[in-house]
């Protein structure tokens, strides 16, 4: 099998075919892909453990987004208490990892080409999944469709969100469309 190299794939045939479908004079204005954020919310996971458990659900979560990912996650703690959601200041409710640069690139051709096509039911990602500022958020429910995880009794949903440099939608779904992210049609 051949590697494909988003980044490569980036410069030859997507700056191109963007200069030309929008009438761009420079390479330079071309929208690309800043980062990737992915997260996932463990409060409420952490709160169906006893006290005791935790850490290890915590170091367990950690380990499972490093795989995903290949950096070690940020804890997220809270920021103040909130007694209805059996939350205290300084407690973890989240965690999340920020990737840049041939990272970004790697875990983008992961995503697009492995791990959308293993989603149940999968047809496409939704163009709602959109912002205004052309930015792309997925949610996973799961985090054993990554392959590197084995399956277990503890699973997590995690947030993929896709930043761009571009502040118009259409050009941002044209950039990732031509990336090779399955997107619906309109």
């Amino acid at each position: 099998m051949q590697k494909c190299d988003l980044k490569e794939k980036y410069q030859k045939e997507v700056v191109p075919k963007m200069m030309e479908e929008f009438n761009l004079k420079n390479p330079f204005q071309v929208p690309r892909i800043e980062k990737v954020v992915i997260n996932s919310g463990i409060g409420k996971l952490l709160n169906s453990f006893p006290s005791d458990k935790q850490p290890q659900i915590i170091e367990e979560i950690l380990n499972d987004l490093a795989l995903i990912t290949g950096q070690r996650p940020a804890i997220c703690p809270a920021r103040k208490s909130i007694s209805s959601f059996r939350v205290k200041k300084g407690m973890p409710v989240g965690v999340k990892v920020t990737l840049r640069r041939q990272r970004m690139y790697d875990f983008l051709a992961r995503l697009i080409h492995i791990v959308l096509p293993r989603l149940r039911d999968f047809k496409g990602i939704d163009l709602k999944s959109f912002d205004k500022s052309g930015n792309l958020t997925i949610g996973i429910k799961e985090q054993t469709v990554f392959p590197e995880i084995k399956p277990k009794d503890l699973t997590f949903g995690l947030e993929i969100t896709v930043v761009t440099s571009c502040d118009d939608r259409e050009k941002s779904i044209e950039l990732l469309r031509l990336l090779g992210f399955p997107l619906k049609r309109k």
